[in-house]
């Protein structure tokens, strides 16, 4: 089996089975993957600039890594893709998370008009467009500010394969064959099984995340660099119709959890009604309604609590007490 390296030379923005391939591999083969931050450089651009406050050794970091907007559709850029020899539609592509490396510093960010959950009501409430940079060079956490360090566990949020009808589709909704899925079990020890549509599958992958919570709340993780290795499979015949995962965590490593829940016939707002006390929460040991909303999204976990007592359903969201260390 051989092993292969793709750099940022093959970044793409957009899903298209009609993209050459950067690179064809065998089954059992392995790739590591060079991937850019979700933001394609913009939040280094804006650092570079003087647009990004924090300490001045992380602006110096993130300053460093600065290039030129790319031209072209906007969309996540993702590495790739990798032409999967034999691979056809009806099979599945087996993918093996052999290791996940961030760079030496990341980024989470909310907006009053951004995606996150609760981005609108926080707005007119005065929430202001806010970047939180983190160093990432201890490796196994990142600290927020004195005394809250949110745990590492870097996974990629884009994985797919490309759609089988005509292209070019956008990357920000996840599909039946993956795409910007953001699950955070994904890390290294995890597999991915992908449906196969286009022949040769033509694998991407970006969007790395070092940390973040089941929901990512304001719309963001703890975005970054990095670097996936990853081995390929195939499994004739699987006619799988969504993607598949085994993982070796569920997620969460705190000792100690806060939850609040919300209840409401509609599954969005009950989340909504989950969040919003979880924040207040946050604001009474002092941080800003930005770093609390931004906090959320790097560690706090949406659960479905229930879904089966009409007319509500119940989503809980669970703070890991154990960032804030000894209380």
């Amino acid at each position: 089996m051989t092993h292969h390296h793709l750099g940022p030379e093959s970044i793409h923005t957009v899903w298209d089975r009609d993209l050459p391939p950067a690179l064809s591999i065998r089954p059992g083969d392995t790739v590591t993957f060079e991937t850019l931050d979700a933001s394609d450089g913009g939040v280094a651009r804006r650092a570079a600039q003087g647009e990004v406050s924090g300490p001045p050794e992380l602006l110096a970091l993130a300053a460093a890594d600065a290039h030129g907007p790319r031209s072209g559709p906007r969309g996540h850029p993702l590495t790739g893709p990798v032409f999967v020899e034999g691979a056809e539609a009806g099979d599945a592509l087996r993918v093996e998370l052999l290791e996940v490396r961030t760079a030496a510093w990341g980024w989470t960010g909310c907006r009053p008009d951004g995606i996150g959950l609760l981005d609108a009501a926080l707005g007119a409430e005065g929430l202001k467009p806010y970047t939180h940079l983190w160093d990432l060079r201890a490796g196994d956490h990142a600290e927020f500010l004195p005394g809250i360090r949110v745990p590492l566990a870097p996974f990629p949020g884009v994985m797919g394969v490309a759609p089988g009808e005509p292209g070019p589709h956008p990357t920000a909704p996840p599909r039946s064959v993956g795409g910007n899925m953001d699950i955070r079990q994904l890390v290294a020890g995890s597999t991915l099984w992908l449906p196969v549509e286009a022949a040769g599958a033509l694998f991407s992958v970006g969007d790395l995340h070092a940390a973040q919570g089941d929901g990512e709340l304001s719309g963001t993780g703890i975005e970054c660099a990095g670097q996936v290795t990853l081995r390929f499979g195939l499994e004739r015949g699987a006619n799988l119709s969504t993607p598949e995962f085994a993982t070796p965590t569920h997620g969460g490593t705190s000792t100690r959890w806060h939850a609040t829940t919300g209840h409401h016939p509609d599954l969005m707002e009950a989340a909504r009604l989950a969040l919003r006390p979880l924040l207040r929460r946050l604001e009474a040991r002092g941080l800003t309604l930005e770093q609390a909303y931004v906090l959320s999204s790097a560690c706090v976990d949406l659960k479905i609590s229930q879904i089966v007592d009409a007319p509500n359903y119940t989503v809980s969201a669970f703070l890991p007490l154990d960032v804030f260390g000894e209380e």
